[in-house]
């Protein structure tokens, strides 16, 4: 059985992006072994959309407001991307330490997630 999923993050700075990980976003972990962590996501979905060429995979993470997020982020030192309005919701990306980057959006679609539990960042 199918019991939640993995994502992972290629970085080229593997120590700087787990800390943005933890002490930026707040996303608690567990130490898999000499100082490898892995992180407690927010509740999670997943889309697959039809690709030309180059086949990859992209994280993007979800808010409910993108602009409060974007100021919250903001007093941390973090800049994030002009954000684009897309028919599916409102998008920006943050640049990570290693030199990668996740998205962040406010979705205006129906989302699959179910959200009468807290997620686990919701107290940062």
């Amino acid at each position: 059985m199918i019991f939640g999923s993995h994502v992972v993050v290629y970085s080229e700075d593997a120590t700087a992006d787990r800390a943005f990980f933890h002490e930026i976003l707040g996303f608690s972990s567990v130490d898999a072994g000499q100082g490898w962590l892995i992180f407690e996501l927010p509740p999670a979905e997943a889309a697959v959309h039809p690709a030309d060429g180059d086949v990859g995979h992209e994280l993007f993470l979800m808010c409910d407001d993108l602009q409060a997020e974007i100021r919250e982020l903001g007093a941390k030192g973090v800049q994030c991307s002009t954000v684009q309005e897309a028919r599916w919701g409102s998008v920006t990306k943050i640049r990570l330490p290693g030199g990668g980057e996740v998205g962040l959006y406010q979705p205006k679609h129906p989302t699959a997630l179910n959200l009468t539990s807290p997620s686990p960042t919701s107290s940062r």
